[in-house]
């Protein structure tokens, strides 16, 4: 497997996983890549490693450039496993003479792969000499684990940034010029939604602080993802939003159904929504993935779920999804609940509590039909969505 030339001094080294398609919960049905980076000058410099189980293919870069040449130094930006798992391989085979991590990433490294490794601590803000050029540390705790840090190139104008703006796309293209916007754009926004999302507030001071030390990079490159360079102020204006939780005027209404009633009533809450002029989409657990939901909930001003009763419980994919999107932490969100029941409705009232701890507003009380929603039932599942789409809209007044 052939290297990829990305400056007369730096290649892509990494691997492409076709296969991938589930990562933590996460659905990544586009694949991912695992970039790793080879910068060639005095010191032969390896930034991040790859997935252990994709090795060989990262090695079969790495020899494609250096032949029988070791490495004099290997970087380690982040410490998970997707990054990391490689290693302890690299190292027996490339015997470099030193390598780096956050202070963070040395003692999660270590953790993970043993505690033999010999691994040196770098201080943020410091800065390593490789020849005519050197690179500046610079630690981004918690975007997205405690150990993350990313690393400037200096004169080459280079950031490497681990799992900031990256995005799970395999593709065999390594820039970003080279794909369709329209074939990543949608990535981009999840990637963000499901791993990022939660630490937005830290994302938002990190991205000043960029500013503040005046790095403008003219190539950013994460290790998920393609390289930027063309739609470098795109991306930084999309995490900024991103970070603030921008919504729009938009509603998302999430149910599951077993006979058919809260699919009726999903319906008539979306008509309500829609008839205040709010965008809405209306997903089924059945069919809809939870990391898509959240995708489309990043963006919202309103969530609304419905749920049947089993077993005196509300049902279990309304766990999972409400779970996992509490995990997420999305802020500034109005809604309400809607459910059917056989024969006891207090359990609904789960669900309105759940939602409370997502810190969505309520604005409407929650609606209970027995069996199949009549008429007036459905009439009130419409006004909930009114009383909804009223809300979310006043947002934007």
């Amino acid at each position: 497997m052939k290297a990829v030339k990305i400056t007369d001094k730096i290649y892509w080294v990494g691997a492409i996983d076709w296969n991938i398609r589930d990562f933590h919960g996460y659905s990544t049905n586009q694949g991912t890549t695992y970039n790793a980076f080879l910068v060639l000058d005095k010191k032969t410099v390896l930034i991040d490693t790859v997935k252990e189980l994709f090795y060989d293919e990262m090695k079969a870069r790495l020899t494609d450039v250096l032949g029988d040449k070791k490495i004099d130094i290997i970087i380690c930006n982040h410490a998970e496993m997707d990054h990391s798992g490689a290693l302890r391989k690299t190292i027996a085979d490339f015997k470099p003479q030193k390598v780096y991590a956050s202070t963070l990433g040395v003692q999660n490294i270590k953790e993970q792969l043993g505690q033999d490794l010999q691994i040196e601590p770098l201080a943020n803000g410091a800065t390593l000499e490789i020849g005519e050029d050197s690179f500046t540390f610079l630690e981004s705790r918690m975007l997205h684990w405690p150990d993350s840090m990313v690393a400037l190139l200096n004169k080459e104008n280079i950031l490497f940034c681990n799992d900031i703006f990256g995005m799970h796309y395999a593709c065999t293209q390594r820039f970003d010029y080279e794909t369709n916007r329209e074939d990543w754009i949608y990535e981009f926004r999840k990637y963000y939604a499901n791993i990022i999302l939660p630490y937005s507030k830290i994302t938002g001071a990190f991205l000043k602080l960029v500013e503040q030390k005046g790095i403008n990079p003219r190539m950013i490159c994460p290790d998920h993802g393609v390289i930027w360079q063309k739609h470098i102020p795109e991306i930084i204006a999309m995490y900024k939003d991103f970070a603030a939780q921008k919504s729009k005027k938009k509603a998302i209404v999430v149910y599951d159904t077993m006979w058919g009633s809260t699919a009726k009533m999903a319906a008539s809450v979306v008509d309500g929504l829609a008839s205040q002029g709010v965008e809405t989409k209306s997903f089924s657990l059945h069919t809809e993935h939870r990391s898509d939901i959240a995708t489309e909930v990043m963006v919202a001003s309103a969530l609304i779920f419905g749920t049947p009763v089993i077993n005196q419980e509300i049902f279990p994919s309304l766990g999972d999804i409400t779970t996992y999107l509490k995990g997420l932490k999305k802020e500034n969100l109005v809604g309400a609940a809607f459910g059917s029941y056989g024969w006891s409705a207090s359990v609904l009232n789960k669900m309105e509590d759940i939602m409370k701890s997502l810190s969505v507003q309520i604005v409407s009380p929650m609606v209970k039909a027995k069996f199949v929603p009549d008429a007036a039932r459905l009439k009130e599942c419409f006004d909930l969505g009114a009383a909804v789409g009223k809300a979310a809209a006043g947002k934007f007044k």
